[in-house]
């Protein structure tokens, strides 16, 4: 405690850096298995989590988020108005409901009023996204966005006038602040980091995420800094082989040493808005065969404590998962987190490496040098 405090005191005598804590609620799955609304709500909500990531198309499947657990706190406006929102590297956008939606999502949830704000600018442009289950439409404004102590003036964000179907209902979070590059959000819109950085609002333009295991706290997301106590092991640095997504070159994954998926090299995006690990199809199929689980991923909670490490090939480096990071534990039953998912690249299939691999590295989102660094805990 005294290395944390002390570390803190000298980042605020060295330069611009904030940290938001990030909390752990139930997961939007626990909560409809609780109310015994899971199995028929998954029925009634198909989705297609490769449409967040084809290119050029504002597309993003919120039922991503059905086992998310990591929200943090941000104001808009002046006086402010808090939200709860998921910080997202897989899209780019700013947006939360506003007082003009009637949707039953919203009305659960904190809704921005740009006449309590002083500082609120309005705009004609609209902004659209488009969901698995429905779309998200609204209108774009400006305000001060505070995330943490850093104020963000004449922000773009977006006021949602219309949220799709029931599944925001259900929700832990209010909006999205979105982290990935300005070259995929929708309307044009500038995201959140990219003002900090040409604003001189952060000492250095990176920011990093911390996510805590099991029932741990502590997880946050630091503009402008790396905590030296989550680094001891090293960084290894990975370029990005595009600047959209956080998108990456991955050579193989393999298990127990024997290459088992990816064998000719493959895309990966590091997504905090993405829980499980995303598997190409195929690749899903020989996984879950070779780890002995069911074609639903289910496997016996006994077989599990037995399972290998999921190794990544990365930039010439092993970053290993092991299981206690894969297998989902939920009311006595074991299952893996993997789903399928199907995505076309011209370098390759696409893999999407989410909460279940980022809780096991200290990650840091470098956009001054266009990396991805990875420190293992």
């Amino acid at each position: 405690m005294k290395l944390l405090l002390l570390l803190a005191l000298v980042g605020l005598a060295q330069g611009f850096q904030t940290r938001v804590p990030l909390r752990r609620m139930k997961s939007l799955r626990q909560r409809l298995q609780e109310q015994g609304l899971l199995e028929s709500y998954l029925e009634q909500h198909p989705y297609n989590l490769a449409a967040k990531y084809f290119p050029g198309i504002a597309v993003e499947p919120l039922e991503n988020y059905m086992d998310d657990e990591y929200f943090g706190t941000i104001s808009i406006g002046t006086p402010p108005q808090e939200f709860t929102v998921v910080f997202d590297t897989g899209s780019s956008n700013l947006w939360v409901p506003s007082v003009f939606c009637s949707s039953p999502a919203c009305r659960n949830h904190n809704r921005f009023n740009p006449s309590e704000s002083s500082t609120f600018l309005s705009t004609n442009d609209t902004l659209f996204i488009a969901y698995g289950t429905g779309s998200m439409t609204g209108v774009l404004g400006y305000d001060t966005v505070n995330v943490a102590g850093i104020n963000v003036r004449n922000q773009i964000f977006g006021l949602a006038e219309t949220e799709p179907g029931d599944f925001f209902y259900y929700t832990p979070f209010d909006g999205i602040l979105g982290l990935a590059f300005p070259s995929i959000a929708s309307s044009g819109a500038t995201p959140v980091f990219d003002n900090m950085m040409m604003e001189n609002l952060v000492d250095r333009h990176l920011f990093s995420v911390y996510l805590s295991r099991d029932s741990q706290g502590g997880s946050f997301v630091l503009f402008g800094a790396i905590d030296p106590y989550y680094t001891t092991k090293g960084i290894s640095w990975i370029p990005l082989s595009a600047e959209t997504y956080w998108q990456i070159s991955m050579e193989s994954v393999s298990v127990d040493g024997a290459p088992v998926a990816c064998p000719s090299g493959c895309q990966a995006i590091v997504d905090t808005g993405t829980t499980l690990l995303a598997v190409p199809v195929r690749a899903l199929r020989t996984l879950l065969s070779r780890l002995g689980a069911s074609s639903s991923g289910e496997i016996s909670c006994e077989a599990a404590r037995h399972l290998p490490d999921l190794t990544f090939h990365i930039h010439g480096k092993e970053f290993p998962v092991p299981p206690r990071a894969y297998v989902l534990k939920s009311n006595g039953y074991c299952t893996l987190g993997l789903q399928g998912m199907d995505v076309p690249t011209e370098e390759g299939e696409l893999w999407i490496l989410g909460d279940v691999f980022i809780r096991e590295y200290y990650v840091i989102f470098d956009r001054a040098n266009n990396k991805v660094g990875l420190s293992q805990l």
